[in-house]
């Protein structure tokens, strides 16, 4: 079994080399890819120094599953190519996933789109909509899904490495002194300069995570990529999915609180035993983002009536963005595709 991580280097393709190795997957050979900044780097694999190859122009044959955490922009050239090249490629970024002919795939909610692949490769959800799926998959199937109304917690890994960076320097600066005292510039708190999001993170929310797209509907890519692939994965083309996604200061690990509606009445007593028995969910009293940090499954909770909507429940869930909202679900792709064989 020949495979390849694309965009090695970085922090999701960092917790894919780590997965493979929890969970012993087959490998008999591995490669590593980046941009040409990180290429000719060297990272270990099992006792090994394996040095870091340049994407562009590289000869991917004999590769037989690729996971690619690049971005949308090079996903588009480097996973046709490594597809063309025979590898089935685990897409991660946004490049395919509303493409008619490539599978977005939650292996617990489904896996029976692995079948197909005409393009040879299969894409991974967006971090946010990963932790949703295995709870509402369950309960569409027991009730009939037909709306969720959305408000996310987002993490600052979510936006990249630059947006770690960004918080914990704010934070840097402003736990110097008492928060309590620090002067507000129209109504911005200032703790140091910022360059990933629109305004200061530490100590603040901020009601926009992603950008706004431009279509008219001040709606972010964040909002509509939620709605969009909750349709795709659920398998429910009309599903209404109204999304208000926020970024917070935390460094790893997405939360949502969802209202869900249904066709049949469902009691918080059968929901909460559907989510005891679902795969990839942790039933719990408290979810949090520091309880899901490290963790596979999606942590869910306070789950209870809701009187604003028709057979209504709300919920509260976390998860953690780098592993089961990217790295851990393209391992179990490939351990699915594995199976399939």
């Amino acid at each position: 079994m020949r495979i390849a991580i694309i965009g090695a280097t970085g922090q999701v393709g960092t917790v894919m080399r780590a997965i493979l190795l929890e969970r012993d997957f087959p490998v008999d050979e591995i490669r590593f890819f980046s941009s040409a900044r990180s290429a000719g780097t060297k990272l270990e694999w099992k006792g090994e120094s394996i040095e870091v190859e340049d994407a562009e122009g590289a000869d991917f044959s004999g590769i037989e599953i690729a996971l690619s955490s690049s971005g949308a922009t090079s996903s588009k050239v480097l996973s046709p190519l490594l597809a063309s090249a025979g590898a089935i490629v685990i897409d991660n970024s946004s490049a395919w996933r509303m493409d008619p002919q490539v599978p977005l795939v939650v292996p617990e909610v489904n896996g029976h789109a692995l079948h197909s692949i005409p393009k040879g490769i299969v894409a991974n959800p967006n971090c946010t909509t990963m932790a949703a799926m295995p709870v509402l998959k369950p309960l569409h199937l027991a009730a009939g899904l037909r709306s969720i109304t959305v408000a996310t917690y987002q993490a600052v890994s979510g936006s990249g490495r630059d947006g770690v960076d960004e918080l914990a320097e704010q934070f840097g600066e402003s736990l110097d002194s008492d928060v309590r005292s620090l002067t507000f510039d129209g109504g911005v708190l200032k703790v140091g300069g910022g360059l990933k999001f629109p305004t200061t993170i530490a100590h603040n929310v901020i009601p926009v995570a992603g950008s706004i797209v431009d279509d008219g509907s001040y709606e972010t890519n964040e909002e509509q990529k939620l709605r969009n692939e909750s349709r795709k994965i659920l398998e429910i083309d009309d599903l209404l999915v109204d999304a208000t996604c926020v970024r917070v200061p935390v460094f790893t690990g997405h939360s949502l609180a969802i209202t869900a509606s249904f066709e049949r009445a469902i009691t918080p007593d059968e929901a909460m035993a559907l989510m005891h028995d679902a795969a990839g969910v942790v039933v719990h009293d408290l979810p949090t983002p520091r309880l899901a940090a490290g963790k596979d499954a999606t942590y869910v909770g306070r789950i209870r009536h809701a009187e604003t909507v028709k057979n209504g429940l709300s919920m509260f869930l976390s998860s953690d963005n780098l592993r089961k909202g990217a790295a851990l679900n393209a391992v179990q792709i490939a351990e699915a595709l594995l199976a399939l064989r």
